[in-house]
């Protein structure tokens, strides 16, 4: 364990222009997965939360999906999308397949699954009671929703956009189909592992690599948790 420390704290201050690019490229990536994710999983998570209505099961399907469907597969279909002879893709007046960008939405959408799943729980964990007693007292949905339900779960809701950027700096599969590997361009921390491994020799910097991604993923982890359970004591 003492080694291993050692190694994350002697290799953070010798990065190469290869690794400083792969691990801003991922920071990048996973803000703007952050950003993205942030308010249809809020509504998302308000939806299959607080109403019942005919479909929900399959919304609730439909949501889920990207945890279990094969990252690739999300991929090619986004590349089937929005590629540029895509059947949206080709409309667009912008690349966005084999971009940063491709990359923000390719891991958004494996991301955002676990982003509702931790704020429906912190909005369905808020006292309905409240919720209610504003009602009585004439104050509209949206007033409830804004000045009662999101301070109270707003703990959860954090902890679950800080878990879809801890997600996306694990992303592969969709993110090498969709948005490629190109370094300096769509090269985040986990294709540049693949690179390495690829590389005669290459070992020794996929280790580096190896290490900074277990390290970002730990630290944004813990800070999800923290949030998460302070979710849980706001609302008890």
């Amino acid at each position: 364990m003492h080694y291993f420390a050692f190694l994350v704290f002697e290799n953070m201050f010798s990065l190469s222009p290869v690794e400083m690019s792969a691990i801003g490229l991922s920071l990048k990536v996973a803000g703007g997965v952050a950003v993205a994710v942030l308010l249809p999983a809020v509504l998302l998570g308000w939806l299959l939360a607080r109403r019942e209505f005919r479909g929900k099961l399959l919304v609730e399907s439909l949501v889920h999906a990207p945890l279990v469907v094969p990252p690739v597969v999300t991929g090619y279909l986004l590349l089937m999308t929005f590629g540029s002879r895509g059947w949206l893709g080709k409309h667009l007046g912008w690349q966005l397949a084999f971009s940063w960008k491709g990359a923000v939405l390719a891991s958004a959408i494996v991301a955002l699954p676990l982003a509702v799943r931790s704020i429906r729980t912190a909005i369905s964990m808020v006292d309905r009671k409240l919720e209610d007693t504003a009602l009585t007292l004439g104050r509209s949905p949206f007033w409830i929703f804004a000045r009662v339900t999101l301070p109270l779960a707003w703990p959860g809701i954090l902890g679950g956009i800080l878990l879809a950027f801890s997600r996306s700096l694990g992303e592969f599969g969709a993110t090498i189909t969709f948005a490629g590997n190109i370094e300096g361009a769509t090269q985040t921390l986990p294709l540049a592992i693949y690179s390495a491994l690829q590389s005669p020799g290459g070992e020794t910097q996929a280790m580096r690599f190896t290490l900074f991604s277990i390290l970002l993923c730990i630290l944004s982890l813990l800070v999800s948790e923290v949030l998460t359970r302070k979710a849980v004591r706001t609302c008890d």
